[in-house]
């Protein structure tokens, strides 16, 4: 009897808690957002520059401008499909965050000069002018290397399990073309291109291929279906799929003449050896509420033989683990953008066992991690470089 009566508080406190835990939850995107617009307002406008009022009241009307309407046309651009809208919100993301790294990193500018005895307004003036001076050389070059056909990254493979048939087997990897709100039609022709100048046994598309719906971005995809490999072209879904439709563009690789390996694998041969080629729904697969969609290994590799070397394409590098645990020689994944936008690279670093290039995580398990073909959001790469990657595997 008295642990029936004890219920009804703990079943109360239950409600109560899910308004604190989304405030939370509200609450932390806010913070970073007035902090990310807050640092650079007052290293440009307010820490002691003493400008004119009027160009005091113009940058504090612009910053507050950008704080205020960054998550509206976030929302209208990325919930509600608006591609002008996401266009300008990615855009403001991009500019706030290389200006708040450099406001930052400009506060080492500061105690220099007043250590050197320069007193304000002159050292601030100085400081606020150099973050400027940085950062539109930065934003220029950036969309630059954004915007520009990737260049190719060659690595090596090592897998003592190759046979000496597949020695030199070229595989060529594409990740994170993120086809989206800026139409880029050129830019993924002259990637086709330059993918068939690279002679590939086997294509890789490490996922996250779009942000938007097949139709949304159909004449983007387009150019994926002229692209050629003597072995075969494959597909695995990234996270951005299941905010895009995945079943949907399961179906249009299909379309475009590519093979998506959901969970799936197939065996390439050449020079008389064999190779396992599978593929794994992204780790975000299976709580995205799409019926049969999920990392499943054990599923991926049912039937193949154990003696085979095994290459497995995976969207996230933190799924590695499952790689090791299933004796894949090579995993092959993206989503990682090398960082884009430096120094994003040591965040990513936190969430991810590696952030760009080859690694290895067991005696038999290496991974190689694309920096992404394209780009997501705002239309800049600082010092992390898009590539094609060209992978050539080597036997012992």
């Amino acid at each position: 009897m008295a642990d029936l009566e004890a219920a009804p508080p703990v079943a109360a406190a239950r409600p109560a808690a899910l308004p604190v835990r989304r405030l939370i939850w509200l609450a932390l995107p806010i913070t970073v957002l007035l902090l990310l617009y807050a640092v650079p307002w007052w290293t440009l406008v307010m820490s002691g520059t003493e400008w004119p009022s009027a160009v005091a009241t113009f940058g504090t009307v612009l910053f507050a401008a950008g704080a205020l309407g960054t998550p509206a046309l976030m929302i209208l651009g990325h919930g509600r499909k608006n591609d002008a809208a996401a266009r300008v919100g990615d855009t403001l993301v991009g500019v706030i965050w290389v200006l708040f790294t450099w406001s930052v990193l400009s506060l080492v500018l500061r105690a220099a000069l007043a250590a050197a005895g320069v007193a304000d307004p002159a050292r601030s003036r100085i400081t606020a002018l150099a973050v400027i001076a940085i950062t539109v050389p930065l934003l220029i070059w950036g969309y630059a290397e954004a915007m520009r056909v990737p260049r190719v990254r060659r690595t090596d493979v090592v897998i003592p399990r190759l046979g000496k048939g597949l020695d030199g087997t070229r595989i060529v990897v594409l990740a994170d073309t993120h086809y989206g709100p800026i139409n880029r039609v050129r830019w993924s022709r002259g990637v086709a291109d330059l993918v068939n100048t690279l002679d590939a046994d086997l294509l890789v598309h490490a996922g996250d291929i779009a942000d938007g719906t097949p139709s949304m971005r159909r004449e983007q995809s387009a150019p994926l279906a002229g692209m050629k490999a003597r072995l075969g072209r494959v597909y695995v879904t990234g996270n951005h799929e299941y905010m895009s439709g995945a079943e949907s563009w399961v179906d249009r690789m299909n379309e475009l003449g590519w093979t998506p390996l959901h969970n799936e694998h197939l065996v390439v041969e050449r020079g008389g050896d064999k190779l396992v080629v599978a593929g794994v729904d992204d780790r975000t697969a299976r709580s995205s509420g799409i019926n049969g969609h999920g990392a499943d290994h054990a599923r991926a590799l049912a039937g193949t033989d154990p003696d085979l070397p095994v290459v497995l394409v995976a969207h996230q590098p933190k799924q590695i683990a499952q790689a090791v645990e299933s004796g894949a020689d090579l995993q092959i994944s993206g989503h990682t953008h090398a960082g884009q936008i430096w120094p994003f690279n040591f965040l990513v670093r936190l969430d991810q066992p590696a952030v760009r290039g080859l690694t290895r995580h067991s005696e038999r398990t290496q991974l190689y991690t694309s920096s992404g073909t394209g780009f997501w959001g705002p239309p800049l790469r600082i010092f992390a470089p898009s590539e094609v990657s060209v992978l050539t595997l080597r036997s012992a």
